[in-house]
């Protein structure tokens, strides 16, 4: 069964990683569907049923998303709340649907990985910020894989930089080879 890759980039156009990522996992249509976020809902306003369902048609479900002030993007977590609901992500009535459907995360993380580290600038990993995730999955019964990272696209925050077309063309690959070994 395919994999549902649910996008939230509030600046796709703009973004290198993510764009690219995309690009990648759109030659695939058998294996892979892109369900990019803002460009389906600009108004915010999610089609519930239909994002369940579409959720259902899964076995694997990746969000994937710069991580944004050390967390998702406001659009994802907004889809998080409204989609994971009782009665159907958890609950005693529930019928469970996340249960067993393997959860991962696959995020730009734009700075070098040491500097989510105890020794770098955030002094957290990147898995210790995103381990709300983590618990979400488990609190829904979800199997929740390890996340995809790719780092290092920006030197410092807001400063500008040479942008590297080799790793991320690296990096593209890497993402699909973990998508394709955690399937």
């Amino acid at each position: 069964m395919k994999t549902l890759i649910v996008v939230a980039h509030p600046n796709l156009e703009n973004s290198q990683v993510n764009k690219a990522w995309i690009e990648a996992l759109k030659k695939q249509p058998d294996q892979y569907t892109v369900h990019d976020l803002y460009g389906t809902y600009p108004d915010w306003q999610f089609d519930v049923a239909g994002e369940q369902a579409l959720i259902e048609a899964h076995d694997k479900v990746v969000l994937q998303f710069p991580v944004f002030w050390f967390n998702c993007p406001p659009l994802l977590k907004k889809w998080l709340d409204d989609v994971f609901i009782y009665g159907w992500a958890y609950g005693s009535k529930s019928g469970h649907k996340m249960r067993g459907r393997k959860l991962a995360l696959a995020v730009s993380a734009g700075v070098r990985e040491h500097d989510y580290s105890p020794q770098g600038r955030y002094q957290y990993r990147l898995e210790d910020i995103l381990r709300p995730f983590e618990i979400t999955a488990n609190y829904v019964g979800a199997d929740y894989q390890p996340f995809f990272a790719m780092y290092g696209f920006e030197d410092e925050p807001g400063e500008d930089y040479q942008f590297n077309q080799p790793a991320l063309r690296q990096g593209t690959a890497d993402y699909l080879a973990y998508l394709a070994e955690a399937g």
